[in-house]
C-alpha cells in the first residue's frame, strides 16, 4: 500500500527540480535531473508535447507551429543569422503626419514580404500608428507570457524638450519601431503569433483592437492572485543569477545614459559658443587688411569644426542613446517575465505543499499539479532560450554601437585636424612686408 505523502521540504537555495514530488512512488524517485546554473543557459528537455495553460486559463504556446514547413522555417530562422533562408521580412518607413479635428498623429508604412504558408499573399503594405504597435505588444504579452517581448520606444517625451512631430524625433521613433518588428520577426515563436499576422496584414485594425480589451484588463487582475497569497521560497540559482545580472546591467546602462546625455548637452552648449566665436575673426579680418586672409582662414576653420561637432552630437543622439534606452527597457521586460515565472513557481509550490499536508492515503495524481509543473518547466525553458537569444543580440548590437562610436569620434577629430592644418600654410607663406 502506498504510504502518506512526504512533507514538502524547504526549497531553500535548491533548484525546483530537486524538490521531491509528494505524489511520487514510495521509492521517492526524483522528478528529474536538477537544474544547475548554466552560463550558456542551455534549453532543458522538451515539453512541447504537453497540454499547457497559464493559471488564468490562457493557453501557452511553447512549441513551434503545427505544420512541418513552419517547423523548418522556425529552425532556419533560429540557425541562420545572415538572412539567406529567412522567409519573413518586415520594414517600417514613410512616416506621414495626419491632422484631424480631435488629434494629430503620425502613421508609418509597414511592408511585409514573405513566403510562409500562414500568409495569403506574398506581400502586404499597411499603415500603423504608435498605438497600433502598443496593441500588438500587449497582445504578445497576453498570448505569449513565457517569452521576452521586445520593448517599444517610450510613448511620451518631456514637454519643451522634444517636439514629437519634428523630423528628427519621428525618424528616431521610426527606427525604433522598425527594430521592434524585426526583433519579433527574428523570433522563432513570436513571429508565428496570430496577432502579429493580423498586425502585418489587416487593413483596419480597429475591429481586432476592440476584441478582448475587457478580457485583457480582467486577466491582468487575475494574474495577481494566482498564487493565493503564497510567497515564493526562493528562485532557482540560475534565475536568481539572471535577476542580479539584469539589476546590475540596467543600473550601469542608466548611468551611461545619464552621462551621455550630459555630454551631448554640453557639446551643444559649446557648439553655440563656437558658432559665435568664428564670425568674430571674420569681422576682425575686415579691419586688418594684411591679416585678413589668415583671419578668414581661422573663421572658416572654426566653422568646419562646428559642422563636425554638430554631426558628432547628432550621431550620439540618433544612434547611441536609442540603443541604450532600448536595452534599459529590454532589461525591465526581462524582469517582468522573471516575475511571472516566479508566480507560476509559487503556485506550484503551494499546490505541492497542499497535497503533502493531506493525511489520507496517497490519492490519484491531480492533473492540476502536473499541469502546474508543466507551466514551471515551460517558463524555465522559454525564459532561458530567450535570455540566450537576447545575450547574442546584445553582444552584436553593442559591438556595432561601440565600433560606430569610435569611428565617429575618429572622423570628428580628423576633420578638426584637417581644418586647423589648412590654415598653417596661410601663416607660413605670407610674404613679409617691406
Amino acid at each position: 500500500a502506498a504510504g502518506a505523502p512526504k512533507p514538502l521540504p524547504s526549497s531553500g537555495p535548491k533548484s525546483l527540480r530537486e524538490m521531491p514530488h509528494p505524489l511520487a512512488t514510495s521509492s521517492s524517485e526524483e522528478m528529474g535531473p536538477a537544474l544547475t546554473p548554466s552560463p550558456d543557459l542551455l534549453l532543458p528537455r522538451s515539453i512541447a508535447d504537453k497540454d499547457l495553460s497559464l493559471p488564468n486559463g490562457t493557453p501557452v504556446d511553447t512549441s513551434s507551429p503545427a505544420s512541418s514547413s513552419s517547423l523548418l522555417n522556425r529552425l532556419q530562422l533560429d540557425d541562420d543569422l545572415d538572412g539567406e533562408t529567412r522567409d519573413l521580412f518586415v520594414t517600417v518607413d514613410d512616416p506621414k503626419k495626419h491632422v484631424c479635428t480631435m488629434e494629430t498623429y503620425i502613421t508609418y508604412r509597414v511592408t511585409t514580404k514573405t513566403t510562409r504558408a500562414e500568409f495569403d499573399l506574398p506581400e502586404y503594405s499597411v499603415r500603423r500608428r504608435y498605438q497600433d504597435f502598443d496593441w500588438l505588444r500587449n497582445k504578445l504579452e497576453e498570448s505569449q507570457p513565457t517569452h521576452l517581448i521586445p520593448p517599444l520606444p517610450e510613448k511620451f517625451v518631456v514637454k519643451g524638450v522634444v517636439d514629437r512631430f519634428s523630423e528628427e524625433f519621428v525618424e528616431t521613433r521610426r527606427k525604433a519601431l522598425d527594430k521592434f518588428l524585426k526583433r519579433i520577426t527574428d523570433h522563432p515563436v513570436l513571429s508565428f503569433n496570430e496577432h502579429f499576422n493580423v498586425f502585418l496584414t489587416a487593413k483596419d485594425l480597429n475591429a481586432y483592437k476592440k476584441q478582448g480589451m475587457a478580457l485583457l484588463s480582467k486577466m491582468g487582475e487575475s494574474v495577481k492572485y494566482v498564487t493565493g497569497g503564497y510567497k515564493l521560497r526562493s528562485r532557482p540559482l540560475e534565475f536568481a543569477a539572471i535577476g542580479e545580472y539584469l539589476d546590475t546591467f540596467s543600473l550601469k546602462l542608466g548611468t551611461i545614459d545619464r552621462i551621455a546625455q550630459r555630454i551631448i548637452k554640453e557639446q551643444l552648449e559649446y557648439l553655440v559658443e563656437l558658432r559665435e566665436y568664428g564670425p568674430v575673426y571674420s569681422t576682425w579680418g575686415g579691419l586688418e587688411v594684411e591679416l585678413s586672409e589668415p583671419l578668414e582662414g581661422v573663421s572658416a576653420c572654426i566653422g568646419n569644426c562646428c559642422t563636425a561637432l554638430e554631426e558628432l552630437s547628432e550621431d550620439m543622439t540618433e544612434d547611441f542613446l536609442p540603443v541604450l534606452r532600448e536595452y534599459i527597457l529590454y532589461s525591465e521586460s526581462m524582469k517582468n517575465v522573471l516575475k511571472k515565472r516566479d508566480q507560476v513557481q509559487a503556485e506550484y509550490e503551494a499546490k505541492l505543499e497542499a497535497v503533502a499536508l493531506k493525511k489520507e492515503d496517497r490519492p490519484k495524481v491531480p492533473t492540476d499539479v502536473e499541469k502546474c509543473q508543466d507551466r514551471v518547466e515551460c517558463f524555465n525553458a522559454d525564459l532561458k532560450a530567450d535570455m540566450e537569444r537576447w545575450q547574442n543580440n546584445k553582444r552584436q548590437d553593442f559591438r556595432q554601437l561601440l565600433m560606430g562610436m569610435a569611428d565617429k569620434n575618429i572622423q570628428y577629430y580628423e576633420k578638426c585636424l584637417t581644418a586647423w592644418e589648412s590654415i598653417i600654410p596661410l601663416l607660413q607663406d605670407k610674404p613679409e612686408t617691406k
